[in-house]
């Protein structure tokens, strides 16, 4: 039923109450040209839409569909609609080739876009329709910047045969598997639209909308292609308009202590290392202050969930068991269930109505997956202002490696070394100029990881200035500060030095003495990549470190 209440104050309202009497007029002429009525947006709130539906990405093909039914709801309610759509790159599209310079770095843009668009354009609320990595955390910026009535629609886990890859000890382990491209691209193979059906960075983000309190409880993990999906969509139109008309603002939910939860449960869901630029660029955006030394005040919280590719498990599995709501349940105890969530209601409330169904996929809190938390920070010279790994990939025997360093900094020099054969077992990788500055662009280093798998070797380890796909194992580290181009020590270490990786130590250490570092330093200069004239070059010149969430200043 429409809700009866008559919306006052409304933004919307500047479209023909403005200074200009004449231009009043020709706004309503110019908007009744688009088949909306002025008389309709004088008694209705009206919403934008921002939808991020693509026909490249998986993750997006199905948006627009979702959209529809977000309209539907709207109109049901009582208010008024607008959809515009903003880009949502693949990360799987871009990966191990210059592409992947430009995708976090369109999380900035995504906020820019949308931020700017609804300022411009004087709507009342927004809902947010994303899928994949960086688009979600992008919108999520904008919300928190525009501090309107919001809600975010996630477009859900899409099908894959995850199930039937080769696993041990509970984790995925592919080994040779990987050398077999057709056994390879049939268990990883997406047979529906939605986001990759691991706990990747998409997936990642869309359980802590959940978390956060920003979307509809239960909603985020809905598979993409179920029909409870498009009632969730629905369900999400109408209620735009509740917050409309209840005065509820995004900043009333993303508040500190929602931050919070999303870093416990970040540790608990075992989710990608991502979150760590992610998390504090959107708390940022909502005027929190966060960087990583939060994700170290977490460091007591175990791995929940045994979610690929951390384990058997698909995000698919954790919906039958009860979704977000049921593993917040689980982890109650370190929560602030107080906060409040656009239900309007406490996060306490979510809770309560919650239940799993499957402890096996969603154990109790002392008895999760692993006692340790899904991502670690570690400190050291290498990283004086940290670095993180995915310990929940990592295997027991591989917590502590030490090895000779060997140096690129290219991915596809690596990448070339690992197939020609020509890595020796124990070395260990560094791969710099990798960061937001260096790169620049902070690119994922899933090709170079991928690389050692299929040449047998999952125990290599990988240290870098770039990033990780949550589809990435093993001890492989990422997000190393400072940078190399802001002349950090990972610019400094040279083939054959000694590097040790002590993850239960929080450890990370070259072998080099200060002497030794402070001569090599004479006459350095950083290395600077071609980018060509635009974006990327503006973007090195304002972005800011890793650590503090690789946002621009």
């Amino acid at each position: 039923m429409a809700d009866k209440k008559t919306p006052k104050n409304k933004k919307s309202d500047i479209l023909f109450q403005s200074s200009s009497n004449i231009l009043n007029n020709f706004r309503g002429g110019v908007i009744h040209g688009s088949g909306q009525s002025m008389e309709r947006l004088k008694t209705r709130p009206l919403i934008a839409i921002a939808n991020s539906h693509s026909e490249l990405t998986t993750g997006h093909a199905h948006l627009r569909g979702l959209g529809e039914r977000v309209k539907q709801g709207i109109i049901a309610a009582g208010g008024e609609f607008a959809e515009f759509n903003v880009p949502a790159p693949c990360d799987g599209v871009a990966m191990a080739h210059d592409g992947m310079r430009y995708v976090l770095a369109q999380r900035d843009l995504i906020a820019d876009i949308v931020e700017t668009h609804v300022r411009s354009q004087a709507f009342d609320a927004v809902v947010f329709i994303a899928g994949c990595d960086k688009i979600n955390p992008g919108m999520m910026m904008a919300m928190g910047r525009l501090d309107l009535p919001s809600l975010f629609l996630a477009g859900g886990p899409g099908q894959m045969n995850i199930r039937n890859a080769p696993k041990f000890n509970g984790s995925i382990d592919h080994g040779d598997y990987f050398k077999q491209p057709e056994e390879f691209k049939q268990s990883f193979n997406c047979a529906s639209c939605g986001a990759c059906e691991i706990m990747g960075t998409a997936n990642t983000f869309q359980c802590l909308a959940e978390v956060m309190g920003i979307c509809l409880p239960g909603s985020a993990n809905i598979p993409a292609w179920h029909s409870d999906k498009l009632a969730a969509a629905r369900a999400t139109g109408e209620h735009i308009v509740h917050l409309f008309n209840e005065g509820i603002t995004a900043r009333q939910i993303m508040t500190k202590e929602a931050f919070h939860n999303a870093l416990v449960m970040n540790m608990a869901i075992g989710g990608s290392t991502n979150a760590a630029l992610h998390l504090p660029a959107i708390a940022h955006s909502a005027g929190i202050d966060m960087d990583v030394t939060d994700f170290e005040s977490v460091d007591h919280i175990p791995t929940l969930l045994a979610i690929s590719p951390n384990g058997p498990w698909g995000v698919q599995d954790l919906w039958a068991a009860g979704g977000m709501p049921a593993v917040m349940k689980a982890m109650q105890q370190d929560l602030n269930t107080d906060c409040m969530t656009v239900t309007g209601q406490s996060l306490q409330a979510t809770i309560d109505n919650a239940n799993i169904t499957n402890a096996d996929v969603i154990p109790s809190r002392d008895n999760p997956h692993r006692q340790e938390p899904g991502i670690t920070v570690l400190r050291g010279n290498v990283a004086v202002d940290g670095c993180v790994i995915k310990q929940a990939g990592v295997k027991p025997e591989l917590m502590k490696t030490c090895g000779p360093a060997i140096c690129f900094d290219s991915e596809d020099d690596a990448i070339h070394m690992i197939q020609d054969g020509k890595l020796k077992e124990g070395q260990i990788i560094v791969l710099r100029y990798m960061g937001p500055k260096g790169a620049p662009g902070m690119p994922e280093m899933l090709g170079a990881t991928l690389a050692l798998k299929a040449a047998g070797l999952g125990a290599a380890a990988l240290i870098t200035d770039g990033r990780f796909s949550g589809a990435t194992s093993g001890p492989c580290v990422g997000h190393i500060t400072p940078e190399a181009s802001d002349g950090g020590l990972i610019a400094f270490i040279r083939d054959g030095d000694m590097i040790t990786i002590d993850i239960k130590n929080r450890s990370i250490h070259c072998d080099v003495s200060d002497e030794e570092i402070t001569k090599r330093k004479v006459d350095w200069t950083p290395t600077m990549k071609e980018v060509g004239f635009g974006f990327m070059d503006r973007y090195r010149k304002h972005v800011k470190t890793a650590s503090q969430g690789a946002i621009l200043d």
